[in-house]
């Protein structure tokens, strides 16, 4: 029988699809650069990641969700024993009555229940304290910026030999290749090099929230070289990931296939575009600021052995 606790009037329980759009609603306050529309939300609860032991939980006060946070096994390294805590985070009005941190004990039981020997997460600057209070240690910065496509960047001219497609229509195991290769010197807490194909379609490619027509690879002499995929919630949307395979870097294929993503979503209505990037990834950096992308918050990976 799944847990539930009271902390000062509120609820802890499992999440259930009915609360996708109280969590969307939350979540667009507390973190309003980040894009995951409702539809997506109730499926990510009812059809959680295969083999990650994906939970989440809500706390609940006057009927409305006024807290979240979620757990998981994180299949996608090869390095052993790694749980993940992700997007607790507690309405403005609720905090300071210890929902945060039984949200917190909740996560981290689910997590030693998997075996996880360290778990990471990630805390804003002012949520660093809180972090250290319960055992976690910050270790890196992850950047976020926005863009306004109020006018769209231009449709970029690839060069000779280059082709800038849709996703929409092209086989995904050509793109898994392109996301799973480009990903694994991604800088970070641990490697991103297990990321099978089942969980990054499931994850990825049939995510409700994913725009295939903008999402954007660039094919080099026939073959996918570079990737930018978007994922979007009405006006608003995500870069979700924008990567190249390490024999095609050099050339600008990271930059045309963002640009190229970007000028796509808007002509189909996205008006405003957020992504992140970890501190030591100068590269994205350096394009997202050429594109015009402007600073809005930034978080802390936090790691903790259990």
């Amino acid at each position: 029988m799944a847990s539930v606790a009271r902390v000062s009037r509120a609820v802890i329980r499992p999440a259930r699809v009915e609360d996708a759009p109280d969590v969307v609603a939350l979540r667009t306050l507390v973190f309003p650069y980040l894009v995951r529309g409702v539809a997506s939300t109730r499926r990510m609860i009812a059809e959680p990641p295969p083999g990650e032991d994906w939970q989440a939980w809500v706390a609940e006060a006057d009927g409305r969700v006024v807290g979240w946070v979620s757990a998981y096994r994180n299949t996608q390294t090869s390095t052993p024993g790694v749980g993940e805590i992700a997007t607790l985070h507690v309405h403005p009005a609720h905090r300071r009555r210890g929902i945060g941190a039984t949200l917190l004990d909740t996560a981290l039981d689910h997590v030693r229940a998997l075996g996880s020997t360290r778990v990471l997460g990630h805390a804003r600057a002012e949520s660093l304290p809180f972090a250290r209070r319960h055992g976690f240690t910050p270790s890196r910065e992850l950047r976020y910026s926005t863009l306004d496509l109020r006018p769209a960047p231009p449709m970029p001219e690839p060069p000779p030999g280059v082709r800038l497609l849709p996703a929409a229509g092209l086989d995904p195991r050509r793109i898994h290749r392109v996301d799973a290769e480009s990903a694994r010197d991604e800088p970070g807490d641990v490697p991103v090099d297990a990321l099978d194909y089942d969980l990054w379609r499931h994850e990825c490619w049939e995510n409700l929230g994913l725009d295939r027509e903008a999402s954007t690879v660039a094919e080099v002499d026939g073959e996918l070289a570079a990737l930018s995929l978007v994922k979007r919630d009405g006006d608003r949307m995500w870069s979700d990931y924008t990567g190249t395979l390490p024999a095609y870097r050099g050339r600008g294929l990271g930059r045309l296939t963002k640009q190229a993503a970007l000028h796509r979503a808007a002509a189909r209505g996205v008006r405003t575009a957020y992504t992140s990037n970890d501190e030591a990834n100068a590269p994205m950096l350096a394009i997202n600021a050429r594109l015009g992308y402007r600073p809005v918050d930034s978080q802390w990976s936090c790691r903790r052995t259990l």
